[in-house]
């Protein structure tokens, strides 16, 4: 006896989602660290944004093939495979026959700078046929989507909070705590915006690593611990520093120099883009001039300011200090 076919989803009203996620300004720390079982894993923290990032809208076409997915603008590859993905993980949990779509992709984020673009996209994607489906996904969920879509993922799917990610394969390694140290983040473009190919990167060595990487990462969770943005720059330039052997930033130098003179606490790169910043005590005096004095100092040395902003939502100070663009021009295409 032959088993009924599964329903297939009706047209109409509900065949429509909408999906945001967020974005990010590249990582406060990257490297290879020991996880449960004392395995090796390639890991990472990002430094969140406020702010939009990637919204996405898929429609989909029941009776068609789940593979006949359309996405605009051309060219998002990634974002597709991930609503193809998502589209059979919805209809799997229905117990219906999965089908195509249209995805419709928007947002401004620069593509290549370490800024999460990519992921976003695919978060997006998957929110947004999951909510054509009328199925909630969880973040573990969308995090193994976006692996098999992408080779490898931030943690934006788990919202802001300051976790130790393994990026290629979405899993959290640590739950660090709620939220990482305020710090105000004087952002730059390094390679005058160029854009990285984040997969051609070559690997760390888990001989030579694991140590600084697990030391670093006590610092870390110390100072998650105790709210402590001082000991957060130390780790980012520690870990920018480390990374320089993997995607080297002849800027570098110059950016550790102008934060040491400038008052900052570091220096923070994105550890697969050109995206950086200069980090700061929200709490310090002289926080104002301090930003003043760096932005002059970035556009002396030729690299490109780009947002002045906060990682917090309530100002720690007296005063606030709101997300400014110190640019004067786009320091990269835009998706």
């Amino acid at each position: 006896m032959t088993s009924a076919p599964r329903p297939q989803a009706a047209a109409g009203p509900g065949t429509e989602g909408t999906g945001r996620a967020a974005r990010h300004h590249g990582e406060i720390l990257q490297g290879v660290f020991l996880d449960q079982r004392r395995r090796p894993v390639h890991a990472l923290v990002t430094l969140p944004m406020r702010g939009p990032g990637s919204a996405a809208r898929f429609a989909r076409r029941p009776g068609s093939s789940p593979d006949e997915v359309t996405v605009t603008p051309a060219g998002r590859t990634k974002a597709r495979a991930a609503a193809v993905l998502a589209v059979r993980e919805c209809a799997a949990r229905r117990d219906a026959e999965p089908c195509g779509g249209e995805l419709t992709l928007s947002g401004d984020l620069p593509v290549g700078l370490g800024m999460g673009s990519s992921t976003s996209d695919v978060i997006a994607t998957v929110r947004a046929v999951a909510d054509s489906w009328d199925v909630p996904l969880p973040p573990e969920t969308i995090a193994r989507i976006a692996v098999r879509a992408e080779g490898a993922s931030d943690p934006l799917m788990h919202g802001s909070r300051a976790l130790l990610f393994a990026q290629r394969e979405g899993r959290v390694l640590e739950v660090l705590g709620s939220t990482l140290p305020p710090t105000v983040v004087v952002g730059c473009a390094l390679a005058a915006g160029a854009p990285v190919d984040t997969l051609s990167l070559p690997a760390l060595r888990h001989d030579e690593d694991l140590a600084a990487y697990g030391h670093l990462r006590r610092m870390l969770r110390r100072a998650v611990a105790t709210a402590d943005t001082a000991l957060l720059g130390r780790v980012s330039t520690a870990s920018a520093r480390l990374r320089q052997r993997v995607l080297p930033h002849a800027e570098f130098p110059t950016l550790t120099e102008i934060a040491a003179s400038t008052g900052a606490v570091g220096v923070q790169i994105a550890h697969s883009g050109n995206v950086a910043g200069i980090l700061f005590d929200p709490r310090a005096p002289g926080l104002r001039h301090g930003v003043r004095r760096c932005t002059r100092a970035l556009d002396r040395e030729g690299i490109t300011p780009t947002l002045t902003f906060t990682t917090f939502t309530s100002s720690p100070t007296s005063e606030e200090f709101p997300w400014t663009n110190t640019s004067r021009k786009p320091s990269a295409a835009r998706t």
